[in-house]
């Protein structure tokens, strides 16, 4: 099998979710953050997650800024916090311009060099996406950026995934798919993608069907693993 595609989640996985947060707690204007913007962050991240799943188990779908929106709120009252519309504001802000992992630009320039197509696949929205990728700089190593806005629902709904064949002509099996997310890696193997998790965390492998196919701590190594498939 020859990879011809390298496909990349977003949040998480190329850009830093925590970021927002830890910002926002470096900022004289918001002391009340500097004990606890890690759980913040924590909370956030995955109410935003769960939030995806149930709207898409129920068929109720909004675009990603709602739910990220939604989760915000969850974690500032589980702080405490949900009464600082100022700091609010500031954290949503910060999430346009969430920093990418040190790693990303010359991981993606390596596969670009060696003949890779590379995109993101991501429950991000279209405007979300690209304020990220252009605030990170990577918009020249990428070759599409897919959003599950196109389909109305979010991952890991094989709809989502088809969107990368659809878009490429790519056969899963040509298709070498990286995501932060344990699950998603996990049910992109279920998809038929060569997957790779970057388990920065050193979290336990989902108990699912399926597992990823490799095990990263970053993404440094992501093109020695396309050129090993």
């Amino acid at each position: 099998m020859t990879l011809k595609t390298c496909i990349f989640d977003a949040y998480g996985t190329l850009f830093d979710v925590t970021a927002a947060a830890r910002q926002a707690a470096a900022d004289p204007a918001f002391p009340q953050l500097a004990d606890s913007w890690a759980t913040l962050a924590q909370d956030w991240r995955l109410k935003q997650l769960q939030y995806t799943w149930l709207r898409a188990v129920v068929g109720a779908h909004a675009d990603f800024w709602q739910v990220t929106q939604d989760g915000l709120d969850w974690a500032l009252e589980a702080a405490g916090l949900a009464d600082q519309p100022a700091l609010r504001q500031r954290l949503l802000d910060l999430y346009w311009q969430l920093a990418a992992y040190p790693e990303v630009p010359a991981m993606l320039q390596a596969l670009k060099a060696a003949g890779y197509n590379t995109g993101i696949l991501s429950n991000g929205s279209p405007d979300m996406l690209a304020g990220a990728v252009d605030s990170a700089g990577i918009s020249e190593c990428l070759d599409a950026v897919l959003s599950v806005e196109s389909v109305g629902v979010f991952k890991p709904a094989a709809a989502v995934y088809d969107l990368v064949g659809a878009h490429f002509g790519d056969a899963p099996s040509d298709v070498l798919f990286v995501s932060s997310n344990g699950w998603d890696a996990g049910c992109a193997t279920g998809y038929g993608f060569t997957t790779v998790w970057v388990n920065r965390g050193n979290e336990p492998v989902d108990r699912l069907p399926w597992r990823p196919t490799h095990i990263l701590t970053d993404l440094s190594t992501v093109p020695d693993i396309a050129a090993s498939c």
